[in-house]
């Protein structure tokens, strides 16, 4: 059974590039999906579709930059790799300015093309662990009273104790009780594994420090 994580999505109105690149990357042990059209392939993934994108630039529906945009409309985040027989300068600038992990002019050589999905593909990783994190984050972050998240925020903030107390109109030894209390909800061993925590679940991402 095909490895999800490792599938490489080809783009392209163009068979022989679909069927010498397909071939290519078959052999060298990925799993390859094959699309003639842009409104095809957007037919068929999702947001839970994994592995990459190598996106054409010139197609007659819609063009790479307008299914990459479509891509971010509807929340697929599958890395991309934009293909064009007609590269230049402004058009490799727009591709990564659009999101586009890599940029690769046709013909391509082998190895530019298998480094360029290898990127892809570790960036993909990563987005993964971090959704992982973040959905794990906010299971935990369920299980904290409201005053509990309270102090959380005032130690997100980098408030010592006595000021959260302060903040909050409670006894510092009430705050050392629920920060306590919270970081065993949180299986936080330390003041880093919390913040951790509650960064991975989008916590204090506007908050300046104080």
């Amino acid at each position: 059974m095909s490895d999800p994580l490792r599938i490489v999505h080809i783009v392209d109105d163009d068979d022989a590039i679909r069927q010498s690149v397909g071939f290519l990357l078959r052999k060298a042990g990925y799993a390859v999906e094959t699309y003639p059209a842009g409104t095809q392939f957007l037919k068929a993934v999702t947001r839970e579709t994994r592995g990459c994108v190598l996106l054409d630039v010139r197609m007659p529906d819609l063009d790479g930059f307008a299914v990459q945009a479509r891509m971010a409309q509807t929340g697929i985040t599958l890395p991309v790799i934009m293909l064009t027989g007609h590269g230049d300068v402004t058009l490799a600038v727009r591709a990564i300015k659009a999101g586009a992990i890599e940029f690769l002019e046709k013909p391509f050589e082998r190895s530019a093309l298998l480094a360029a999905i290898e990127t892809a593909l570790a960036h993909a990783a990563r987005s993964d662990r971090e959704h992982l994190a973040a959905a794990d984050a906010l299971v935990r972050l369920a299980a904290l009273t409201p005053r509990e998240r309270d102090v959380l925020d005032g130690m997100v903030l980098g408030r010592p104790n006595k000021l959260i107390a302060y903040d909050l109109a409670i006894a510092t030894r009430t705050v050392e009780v629920h920060r306590a209390n919270l970081m065993e909800k949180l299986a936080a061993r330390s003041l880093s594994d919390v913040l951790r925590i509650a960064f991975s679940a989008g916590l204090g991402e506007t908050a300046e420090p104080a």
